[in-house]
């Protein structure tokens, strides 16, 4: 019979997301008593576990995770069905699959807090500051709006449609990259590395969102992005618009929350964080390549359709680099060495295993 090693066999579930879970919990905790104190709902803005593409995302990858070890096994001799559910007990059943869900669980309790205490962010934080930071924009832009420099660098053409694209696609970026680093990594160590580190960014970023409340250039000088084509990034900021005077209203009588929020930019933070992992623990070069990439035309992203000030920036690269230290203190993956000073230097130090499934 065979036998799939892994990871987890030396750190279980509870090792690898313990303080993360813990972190979790007490950031759901704590936006129920702001809900209770405040006289606020607390919403599920996307239902349990999300959207319904991320339950088809989790199926099809451990689908994929299962087969290409059943074809390599060559045992065509024996019942391929007998072949496959022993694959799938030995992977998905026991600690991988407690492993699984309990990044799910630290993931997705995170996210639900954070939409919900920047949801309340306009009752509990009334004053903005986005006079001051378009004071900021001004002053490095020299005198000039930077979304408008780069329209007029970059053109309102195929550019925007091209931006608008990148921006629309980290909504199913991350829960892609979430399933990803829970199905298919080989050492699962890494795997909750990166997802607590996502959680770990939805908490500083609500952090940031308190600390300097403001709307972003779209929705307080709306005339610099007037003349940008209809796109789906323009469809996004109408209907949040939308849903930011519904829940001013009356938010007792919606079940949308208001998702309005500039500094910091969570799409840089959220990016970097996935770039900045993938850098330490030596993906192949052009998954690197490609998330530095991403990162660069999600900034420009951001600032080109007026979602985020220029401060947005440092500061979303601020939480980002930070939500990954603290991931890593916490979950201490394998293979990264003490971690002294920012993020140490990683060095791939695993033991040689011998062992088939090394590979994966």
């Amino acid at each position: 019979m065979v036998t799939i090693r892994s990871d987890y066999q030396r750190q279980p579930w509870y090792r690898l997301f313990g303080i993360p879970l813990i972190v979790s919990v007490s950031v759901a905790l704590l936006m129920v008593l702001t809900a209770l104190a405040a006289g606020l709902p607390v919403r599920d803005p996307d239902g349990f576990l999300g959207p319904n593409y991320v339950s088809l995302i989790l199926i099809v990858m451990m689908v994929l995770d299962v087969v290409p070890r059943v074809v390599l096994l060559r045992l065509a001799r024996q019942n391929l069905l007998e072949m496959t559910m022993t694959v799938f007990c030995q992977r998905w059943l026991g600690p991988r699959l407690a492993f699984a869900a309990a990044g799910l669980a630290c993931f997705y309790l995170a996210y639900v807090a954070y939409r919900n205490l920047k949801s309340f962010l306009p009752f509990l934080r009334e004053s903005l500051v986005d006079p001051a930071l378009m004071s900021v924009d001004l002053w490095v832009a020299g005198s000039h709006q930077p979304g408008d420099v780069l329209q007029e660098l970059l053109g309102t053409g195929i550019s925007a449609d091209v931006l608008s694209t990148t921006y629309m696609s980290y909504l199913v970026f991350v829960p892609l990259s979430v399933v990803a680093a829970l199905v298919w990594t080989r050492h699962l160590s890494r795997g909750a590395w990166y997802v607590s580190a996502l959680s770990f960014n939805w908490i500083l970023g609500v952090l940031t969102y308190y600390a300097l409340p403001s709307l972003g250039p779209i929705y307080s000088q709306p005339s610099h992005f007037a003349d940008l084509p209809d796109t789906s990034v323009a469809h996004l900021q109408d209907s949040l618009y939308q849903n930011r005077l519904t829940v001013l209203a009356d938010p007792h009588a919606t079940q949308s929350v208001h998702g309005i929020a500039a500094f910091a930019s969570l799409h840089v933070s959220v990016v970097f964080t996935a770039a900045l992992i993938a850098h330490l623990i030596r993906l192949p070069k052009p998954v690197r390549w490609i998330l530095w990439s991403y990162l660069a035309l999600t900034t420009l992203a951001t600032v080109y359709f007026g979602w985020h000030y220029l401060l947005d920036i440092p500061g979303g690269l601020a939480v980002g680099g930070l939500s990954t230290w603290l991931a890593a203190r916490a979950t201490n993956p394998h293979g990264l060495p003490a971690m002294s000073g920012a993020l140490g230097h990683f060095q791939e130090n695993a033991s040689p295993r011998t062992d088939h499934w090394r590979k994966w």
